[in-house]
């Protein structure tokens, strides 16, 4: 079976990892930019960090065969600081143009404040100056319609995008369907122990179809599992789902909201 993992923080990942998703299928792997685990000091913090992505991670992944792509932003996480955050702001576009940068993200809200919305207002500016893919992170729990809703009005109200050029990422029952019928594309990200099982993630797939949806494990700092797109595939297969059913939502879906960046190779 075949997929993508669209959405992996693979510096958080040791190289067995690489080596168990390549042999479980994956083709691809693509890192958005995010928090590091603890808040970084300043803005060379976040230089460094853009530089691992953009040069050190692919090289490492190559060593497995496994074409690396990113994605550069200031995590929401670390969006309080307004300071730091407009210092970090600039020095995004120096990283835009690196051959493995898909676009800006992870962007979004963490705890739906104003210095967090006032940032993300910025990084689609940002985006869409620069004519970026955008991949947004959702809060989590209580909060995630209440910033869903946020984030959805604050991409309409920028006028040069285009929703079919954005990802929502973490999206779950109570937001799905307002992501997929303002025209975005949705992402479900699948955790043992918070956003997203598998059998949910099927059970969504089931209910809304496989138009503009992908799926992603995270694979963070925190409890979460590499290989959980191939486990959501075993899922759909149980289920009865063809195999072209699966190889949609797996592995042609993010390949097509990808290839709109003309950096994206499809892999063969």
């Amino acid at each position: 079976m075949r997929y993508i993992e669209p959405h992996g923080h693979m510096v958080s990942r040791t190289t067995d990892d690489y080596q168990a998703m390549v042999t479980s299928g994956c083709a691809a792997v693509c890192e958005p930019a995010f928090w590091a685990g603890f808040d970084r000091g300043g803005p060379e913090s976040f230089r460094d960090y853009f530089s691992q992505l953009t040069e050190h991670e692919p090289r490492r992944a190559a060593k497995f065969g496994l074409p690396h792509y990113s994605w550069i932003c200031l995590n929401p996480k670390e969006a309080e600081d307004l300071g730091l955050a407009r210092e970090v702001l600039t020095i995004i576009p120096e990283f835009l143009d690196r051959p493995n940068v898909l676009g800006v993200g992870e962007i979004g809200l963490n705890k739906n404040s104003r210095n967090e919305l006032q940032v993300l207002e910025r990084h689609i500016e940002l985006a869409a100056e620069h004519d970026q893919l955008i991949l947004v992170h959702t809060p989590h729990l209580e909060d995630k319609r209440k910033g869903t809703r946020l984030i959805l009005d604050a991409l309409a109200a920028e006028s040069r995008i285009r929703p079919e050029r954005c990802i929502i990422d973490h999206v779950e029952e109570h937001t799905i369907r307002m992501v997929l019928d303002e025209g975005y594309w949705a992402g479900m990200t699948l955790y043992p122990e918070s956003k997203c099982s598998a059998a949910r993630a099927v059970d969504m797939l089931e209910i809304y179809g496989t138009e503009r949806i992908w799926m992603n494990s995270a694979c963070d700092w925190g409890v979460s599992v590499p290989k959980a797109v191939p486990y959501a595939m075993l899922e759909m297969r149980l289920r009865g789902h063809d195999p072209d059913w699966i190889d949609r939502v797996a592995f042609r879906n993010p390949s097509a909201f990808m290839s709109q960046c003309s950096r994206f190779r499809i892999p063969e």
